[in-house]
């Protein structure tokens, strides 16, 4: 009786464990307003804004600008990335950031996704820990996940 109750505590234990672990590396991502939105307990307007990426049209083609976005997380400190993303374009747009990695799919995967109507900003928050962890590369890709032969971009992580 007490090896199988010594078992049973252990195994809840690891299980325990590895919960708090699996959280953190899929949970982190936030979307929202700047009144009403928060990552990690901070609320957007008192942080501040990492990058501004807008959906713009040039001609036929539609695009999400800059194309490369650069973020330098030696000189930032620990604190939560946040873009502002704004939808610059007379159409609805999406918005997705993704790693650069193609094929990732597992739970853990960072993954920001919104849709924009004309005129319309949001901010995408993700915590620095989920930000490396979740991404195996220095690169993230952002793209228009409603048309896909919208020109997307890079943001490139210094760390």
């Amino acid at each position: 009786m007490g090896k199988m109750l010594a078992s049973a505590l252990f195994g809840f234990v690891v299980i325990a464990a590895a919960v708090p672990s699996f959280a953190l590396q899929a949970g982190g991502v936030e979307v929202g307003d700047l009144e009403t939105g928060s990552v990690v307990g901070q609320r957007f307007t008192e942080l501040p804004v990492d990058a501004e990426l807008y959906s713009i049209e040039i001609g036929n083609m539609k695009a999400w600008y800059p194309p490369v976005t650069v973020i330098d997380f030696k000189a930032r400190g620990g604190r939560p990335l946040v873009l502002k993303v704004t939808n610059n374009s007379s159409g609805e747009h999406g918005f997705t950031l993704t790693p650069s990695l193609v094929g990732q799919s597992a739970p853990t995967e960072l993954k920001a996704q919104v849709v924009l109507k004309p005129g319309e900003s949001k901010y995408i928050g993700v915590p620095t820990s989920d930000l490396f962890y979740a991404t195996q590369g220095w690169t993230l890709q952002y793209k228009c996940q409603l048309h896909p032969a919208h020109v997307g971009g890079t943001l490139l992580m210094v760390k």
